[in-house]
């Protein structure tokens, strides 16, 4: 089963508030280019945003109404606000009544230390309710505070609630390094290859590194839709080892980057539905000789 795990869409930019950047402006992330773009792949997971800090807003129930539409193919994930006082109630509301099935919240674009009291409480919930947890981050964006962003941070997290999957999004990027170390510490933390493919040098190098690490196996597939679409993604994936041919430098195996593309992730964060068998790869779509 080929799984996007990072995947947006709003109705207006207005609601990406102080997050919105130039690059931003020209995208276009509405409901049909959206459903027509993860076509190829078996499951996308859609995140909802939210951040007081920077007044921005992709509603759990906008998220919730397109996910149950197209519900053999999207699964929603709920943005949270943890500096909010009602975020329990918002957190209740989004898995009981709108069927999102995990968690997206960002210490550097909600303005809080990823181990401040108010989220470890969130974590705990989360842990109760068996909702996955998705770190997402725009390092880009100027409002966003890095000091609040590093991937280390997350250690105490995962220590004090090892049962928690924790999704790292876009690697962690820019420390990727970081990232990688707390994939081989620790067995519920993962990422996301979201934004990173789009960079292909760094791609080839840290999956290299994420090779001789034996961290592999904790990474998943994401296309960061509406800045890419997972077509080209995985095309981009497949063909990262251009960097090796005839200049001396190791391949990434071949088998592993399949393995990236193929990833059971949503067993891996406890959303898989027993029900449905997995489907057969794509090999029609991305073939394994490109």
């Amino acid at each position: 089963m080929i799984v996007d795990c990072h995947t947006q869409i709003w109705s207006s930019h207005a609601q990406l508030g102080r997050a919105a950047t130039a690059a931003t402006q020209a995208l276009q992330a509405d409901e049909a280019r959206h459903l027509a773009a993860v076509g190829p792949v078996d499951k996308a997971l859609v995140l909802a945003f939210r951040s007081r800090y920077l007044d921005a807003e992709i509603p759990n129930a906008y998220v919730a109404d397109y996910v149950r539409r197209n519900a053999s193919k999207l699964i929603g994930f709920a943005g949270i606000d943890p500096t909010e006082r009602g975020w329990l109630d918002e957190l209740r509301t989004a898995q009981d009544d709108l069927r999102l099935r995990g968690v997206v919240i960002s210490p550097e674009l909600q303005d809080f230390h990823p181990c401040d009291t108010r989220v470890m409480r969130l974590y705990e919930e989360c842990v109760r309710r068996g909702l996955p947890v998705v770190f997402d981050q725009h390092h880009r964006c100027p409002t966003a505070k890095l000091a609040f962003a590093e991937p280390l941070l997350l250690d105490e997290v995962a220590r004090e609630f090892p049962e928690l999957r924790i999704v790292i999004a876009r690697l962690g990027h820019p420390w990727v390094q970081q990232t990688l170390v707390l994939l081989g510490k620790h067995p519920h933390v993962f990422a996301d290859l979201a934004g990173v493919l789009r960079h292909p040098w760094l791609t080839y190098t840290t999956l290299l590194t994420a090779h001789e690490y034996g961290v592999m196996d904790k990474l998943l597939l994401g296309s960061d839709f509406p800045f890419r679409a997972p077509a080209a993604c995985i095309e981009a994936l497949y063909s990262i080892n251009q960097f090796s041919h005839g200049g001396g430098l190791p391949p990434v195996p071949r088998e592993q980057l399949r393995g990236i593309v193929e990833r059971d992730a949503l067993g891996l964060l406890g959303l898989a539905d027993p029900t449905t068998p997995n489907s057969t790869p794509k090999s029609q779509i991305f073939s394994d000789d490109d």
